[in-house]
């Protein structure tokens, strides 16, 4: 590997083969100089780009971020099988480890952050929750001091924002209360209740998030022919109502207009969300009078 640009005595930018990558290393960047080979032997961290963002630009912040704590993140997140995204997200590394380093520093000053959303994040992103608690108890078995069990509520929302190609978590804050509002909306328009883990529910948060990374791409489903389109208004008349109202939600909120191919998929996710709900309520009303399967 070659050295393209030295940052600190810690992080330097180097070519490998035909990618640019960020090395980290105790000394790694002492006296090297830009053409000179790595000394692969100082190297302990290398991360590969891969999110469009400017290499030179994310160096340039790790090395703002102490090298313990870049450490310390990459080992837990090995350890919890997060490696492959250490790797690869440098942003989500950095935020992590400048959110440790942040709460470290208030816990000394005695400053705690209590995080609102614990049960939306729980509810709508468990996957991520699952793997932050893991991080957590990583975490806190490497550090002198324990971090509380309400930073896995940010954790979560930092693997879940390393989904989009931003630095901090406002997108993943109105995303999550967006969400929220969405699935209001169903649960009044067809006076019903909503289990946040059964799974045609967890498809359509799924369909939301991937709407969401969409939008902020400029990448909406714009290619469905109209014929389809009216179908799906015409045969689920409710249901499109339901759609359109969310899509005047998400313009509100995001300033984005959905196009028509987007809306009618929504409402294709509300009626299949509707009737598993319906269903589950039949199934019910069949079991309470001895008439469910064997």
């Amino acid at each position: 590997m070659e050295v393209l640009r030295v940052f600190n005595n810690n992080v330097i930018l180097a070519r490998d083969g035909n990618r640019e990558v960020i090395l980290t290393g105790r000394g790694l960047g002492f006296q090297a100089k830009p053409g000179q080979h790595v000394d692969d032997a100082k190297v302990v961290r290398k991360f590969i780009p891969s999110d469009g963002r400017d290499p030179d630009h994310m160096a340039e912040l790790m090395a703002g971020i102490p090298p313990e704590a870049i450490r310390l993140v990459t080992e837990a997140m090995g350890k919890v099988g997060l490696g492959p995204q250490a790797e690869s997200s440098p942003t989500l590394v950095m935020a992590l480890a400048d959110h440790v380093v942040g709460v470290l520093q208030r816990m000394a000053k005695g400053n705690m952050v209590e995080y609102p959303l614990q049960v939306e994040v729980d509810s709508l992103y468990p996957r991520e929750y699952a793997q932050a608690e893991h991080l957590l108890d990583a975490l806190n078995k490497q550090l002198d001091v324990r971090l509380p069990h309400s930073e896995a509520v940010a954790f979560a929302l930092h693997l879940v924002n390393a989904g989009f190609s931003t630095g901090d978590l406002s997108a993943t804050y109105t995303m999550t209360g967006v969400i929220q509002q969405i699935l209001t909306v169903i649960e009044r328009s067809f006076n019903v209740k909503l289990s946040q883990h059964s799974v045609s529910v967890g498809r359509f948060i799924t369909h939301l998030r991937y709407l969401f990374v969409r939008i902020h791409q400029g990448k909406q489903l714009d290619g469905e022919p109209e014929p389809i389109v009216d179908a799906i208004r015409q045969s689920y008349p409710d249901e499109y109502a339901c759609a359109t109202h969310m899509a005047e939600i998400v313009e509100l909120r995001l300033g984005a207009s959905l196009s028509a191919g987007e809306v009618a998929y929504l409402a294709l996710h509300v009626a299949r969300v509707v009737a598993d709900v319906n269903r589950g309520d039949v199934d019910e009303v069949a079991a309470e009078a001895g008439l469910q399967d064997d």
